[in-house]
């Protein structure tokens, strides 16, 4: 892994995309969350996409992370990839299953294995955080608070009213103050040329 190739063409704009969207801000948030949740100081004054990556990139902290938030992760301590991967994985199946983060908060395995989508691995702890705040467990919030349903019940009658209000487009070119493609040319006209002189 140490020896992958740096991506040319569209996979380097690629990465260089992801790159751009990194916030350092949101980052020592997660930083401070990790520790204040483990109640120790794991990344220390330390900050940056690397530290971040060596401190998560075995999946002991995030497994540590889970069982203090109800989960019971057998934690593997050995440096075998597959083994550090399987933690990253038990983490991301614990926070999807028994947490109830949602799919589209989650990272993959090799964002953070492989430093390649760093920035997802924050945004994935920011929505541990929200979701962990959110069922009441013993935790910081993190980030604002997550958003709760809110269904709205209409009576028959509002229904009926809702269907006869007509709006701008459905009256027309008719309708004043209403754009139009009229008068609208684009290109050269059409010139009848007669070469029979």
């Amino acid at each position: 892994m140490a020896n992958k190739p740096r991506g040319y063409g569209f996979s380097a704009e690629a990465a260089k995309k992801i790159d751009s969207k990194y916030d350092p801000t949101k980052e020592e948030e997660a930083r401070k969350w990790i520790d204040t949740v483990l109640g120790e100081s794991i990344f220390g004054e330390n900050g940056g996409v690397d530290t971040v990556h060596q401190t998560l990139k075995d999946g002991q902290v995030l497994c540590r992370l889970a069982n203090r938030l109800g989960g019971n992760l057998k934690i593997n301590q050995q440096k075998m990839p597959f083994k550090q991967m399987e933690n990253i994985g038990n983490f991301l199946s614990f926070i999807e299953n028994k947490l109830g983060v949602a799919k589209n908060d989650l990272f993959q395995t090799v964002d953070l294995y492989e430093k390649s989508n760093m920035w997802n691995v924050i945004c994935c702890i920011h929505a541990v955080g929200r979701r962990a705040y959110s069922l009441g467990k013993d935790v910081p919030q993190l980030g604002p608070k997550e958003s709760t349903k809110n269904p709205r019940q209409f009576t028959e009658r509002q229904l009926n009213e809702g269907k006869t209000i007509i709006n701008s487009f459905q009256m027309g070119p008719a309708a004043k103050n209403v754009a139009t493609a009229s008068g609208q040319s684009f290109g050269r006209q059409r010139q009848i040329i007669n070469d029979n002189k």
